[in-house]
């Protein structure tokens, strides 16, 4: 399933959006589960031009792998 936010916007503004897009999937078409997610995201300077980001030491930033949230300790603990 594609997902497509339109326009330009900041961060925090996709974010909400993905995340009332994702609760209409959910209530919509009763989709719970996801094997994994590829999001690309077209980065400008708030005037439509293309930014690159970089590390510290000058390398350009392409990809950044996630493992999924945190997990808390308390989430695998088991009370005796």
């Amino acid at each position: 399933m594609y997902i497509n936010i339109q326009g330009e916007m900041n961060l925090a503004e996709i974010r909400q959006a993905l995340v009332e897009t994702l609760h209409q999937v959910e209530d919509e078409f009763a989709v719970r589960h996801s094997r994994g997610a590829l999001l690309i995201i077209r980065l400008t300077n708030g005037f439509g031009d293309k930014v690159k980001p970089r590390y510290a030491n000058g390398q350009e930033v392409k990809k950044i792998n996630c493992r999924g949230p945190y997990r808390s300790a308390a989430d695998d603990y088991e009370p005796y």
